[in-house]
C-alpha cells in the first residue's frame, strides 16, 4: 500500500479496497481514529458532492456534511471506536448516483491494530442500497395490508405489535417478513414511509413545515427537522429549496 496510514488501518490487499469501486450500490469509506477519511470509493465521493478523492481524503465529517449529519456520524464513530462494538443496519436516506433519493442501511465496524495494541485504530463503513421491492414480493410475504395500513394511518403512533395484528402474525414473524422484503424492521419501515411522504409534500406542495410534520406523524416541527436532517443530510427547508431550484431549471 502506498499510504502508510492506510497500510496500518487495513490488514488486507489493495485489491480488496479497490473492489468497492465496482460496487455502485454500496457506499464505502474508512476513517482513522481521529475521524479523518483515509479511503473512500467513487460512490462515496459522489455522495459528498466533491469532484475527486483528493477533496475528501484527510477531511472530516464536518468538512463534508451539514452540522446535524456530521454530528450524527461523529457520535456513531465515537461509539464504535470507544466500545469496539459494531454499528449495524442504521437506516439512512442517501442520494443515489442518478440523483434520486434512496434508502440505505449503514454498518460500521471497528478496525483493530494488532495483538500488542488491540484498541481500534479506525473504522470501516458500508451503506447498502435498499432497492424498492416488487408488489409480488410484498404479496408473497402477505404484507399488502401492512403497507396500506401504514400509508392510511401515518399520523398515528404505529407500533410493531399493532402492525403484527394487521398482518395476522406475531411481532417476531412480522420482523422476519419485513426484513426479507424491505430489509428493515417494522419501526424502520414506518420512519421510511413518513420521511418519503414528507419529502413529497415538501417538493410538491406549499404546506408549512409544521403542517408537513403533523401530516406525516412527527411529534412536532423541531422533532421533524431533527429526524429529517439526520436522515437526509438537509433540513426540511433546505430540502424544499433545493428541489424547488431543480424544478425551476428543468427544460
Amino acid at each position: 500500500m502506498h499510504n502508510p496510514e492506510l497500510a496500518t488501518l487495513f490488514a488486507c490487499q489493495d485489491e480488496l479496497i479497490g473492489l468497492f469501486e465496482a460496487l455502485t450500490d454500496v457506499i464505502f469509506c474508512a476513517k482513522d481514529r481521529h475521524g479523518r477519511y483515509i479511503a473512500a470509493n467513487a460512490a462515496f465521493i459522489r455522495r459528498t458532492g466533491k469532484r475527486s478523492k483528493r477533496d475528501v481524503i484527510g477531511s472530516t465529517s464536518s468538512d463534508l456534511f451539514i452540522a446535524e449529519l456530521a454530528l450524527r456520524y461523529d457520535e456513531q464513530d465515537q461509539a464504535v471506536l470507544s466500545t469496539g462494538t459494531p454499528l449495524r443496519d442504521e437506516l439512512e436516506l442517501i442520494r443515489r448516483t442518478n440523483g434520486a433519493l434512496g434508502w440505505y442501511l449503514t454498518t460500521k465496524l471497528p478496525v483493530r491494530g494488532n495483538d500488542v495494541d488491540p484498541e481500534p485504530v479506525g473504522l470501516v463503513s458500508v451503506s447498502r442500497d435498499l432497492l424498492t421491492p416488487s408488489d409480488e414480493n410484498i404479496a408473497i410475504e402477505g404484507l399488502q395490508s401492512v403497507v396500506a395500513y401504514v400509508r392510511d394511518n401515518l399520523v398515528d403512533l404505529l407500533r410493531p405489535a399493532e402492525l403484527a395484528i394487521v398482518a395476522g402474525c406475531s411481532t417476531a414473524q412480522l420482523t422476519r417478513r419485513m426484513k426479507r422484503v424491505f430489509g428493515l424492521t417494522a419501526t424502520q419501515y414506518v420512519l421510511r414511509v413518513r420521511v418519503e411522504k414528507a419529502s413529497e409534500l415538501l417538493t410538491r406542495s406549499d404546506h408549512s413545515i409544521s403542517s408537513v410534520a403533523a401530516d406525516c406523524g412527527f411529534y412536532d416541527q423541531a422533532s421533524f427537522t431533527h429526524r429529517f436532517a439526520r436522515l437526509t443530510n438537509s433540513t426540511p427547508a433546505q430540502f424544499r429549496s433545493t428541489h424547488a431550484a431543480r424544478a425551476t431549471h428543468r427544460p
